[in-house]
């Protein structure tokens, strides 16, 4: 039985792109283990795909915060006897980042595999792999990280993308309809405006939803409660891990969001979606899923909320 350990720790969408090669590798491989290394706070979302095995949590946000501090030293050394406590038959960076992802390579035992250099995102990072492949940078981040996994583990990827999550297995239990607006993001320049928000949420009112707006931080709580004030049929929902939050995405009726981690997992679990592009570009990170997709605007070309509602009108 072949060992496999994956690297790919953040964020969130970049994780959420990488479960389709996990659901490709399992099926070419149905007799291997995979592990899977991931920031501390994606792990709840890591644990539902059903083709790993064991999750390696890393807290590597939380340590550059208090680097020299005896616990973060303890918690450093702790993850570093589980990550070398069995030696893998391959260890694929699909990161691609020296000080994310590269260093925990070279920490883990086994042979190693990433981008070569002209590939790489950070060119020092290649120099950590023992086996490096070429893999054209233009490509969709998930064909990127299918096509490494295929050169690492000997075949070539085919078929669509399969993210693993199914949605009805997933989704909470069935009451009045809602939708999800994901107006939050990490990047300003991807932002839309507040006043596009309320003016969409009430355009949508006549198709009969509740209208939830997620958040992460305490300024998208507040984002998320100015733009409810302004509308009828608008909660905000409390904090939840992402293991819950696919939950509240898999039952929604359908999800209008930014370029965000959580649209991706939208996307990845089928749900119909309309993707707002502000600061961004979609050939290169859009959003990719079995359901049905809308995506409006592109990178510096916010679109109007006409153009979103009528995107909305197409898709259902």
């Amino acid at each position: 039985m072949s060992d496999i350990l994956f690297i790919k720790t953040s964020s969130l969408g970049d994780v959420i792109h990488q479960m389709p090669a996990l659901t490709e590798a399992r099926r070419r491989l149905p007799q291997a283990r995979f592990s899977w290394v991931v920031e501390e706070a994606f792990a709840p979302l890591v644990r539902l795909h059903p083709a790993v095995d064991e999750v390696l949590a890393v807290a590597t946000r939380r340590w550059r915060e208090r680097l020299f501090a005896p616990r973060t030293r303890s918690e450093i050394a702790s993850f570093a006897r589980s990550l070398r406590r069995r030696e893998y038959d391959e260890i694929i960076d699909t990161q691609g980042l020296l000080f994310k992802s590269a260093w925990i390579a070279r920490l883990a035992r086994g042979r190693r595999h990433g981008y070569a250099v002209g590939s790489v995102r950070e060119r020092a990072a290649a120099w950590c792999y023992d086996c490096r492949h070429a893999v054209a940078r233009d490509l969709h981040a998930v064909a990127r990280n299918r096509l490494l996994t295929g050169h690492a583990l000997g075949y070539a990827p085919e078929g669509a993308a399969d993210f693993g999550l199914a949605r009805a297995d997933l989704a909470e239990a069935a009451g009045a309809p809602y939708a999800v607006l994901f107006h939050a993001t990490a990047r300003p320049e991807k932002e839309w405006p507040e006043a596009d928000w309320i003016a969409l949420g009430q355009a949508l009112r006549r198709r009969g939803v509740t209208l939830a707006l997620p958040w992460g931080t305490e300024a998208e709580r507040a984002r998320s409660e100015r733009i409810a004030a302004g509308l009828a049929d608008a909660r905000v929902p409390d904090r939840r891990p992402l293991d819950r939050m696919a939950r509240l995405i898999a039952g929604a009726a359908f999800v209008i969001g930014v370029d965000t981690g959580l649209l991706h997992l939208a996307a990845a679990l089928g749900v119909p979606l309309v993707a707002i592009f502000v600061g961004s570009e979609p050939g290169l990170t859009g959003p990719i899923g079995a359901g049905p997709i809308a995506i409006v605007g592109g990178k510096a070309k916010p679109p109007s909320v006409a153009d979103v509602a009528a995107a909305l009108d197409r898709l259902l």
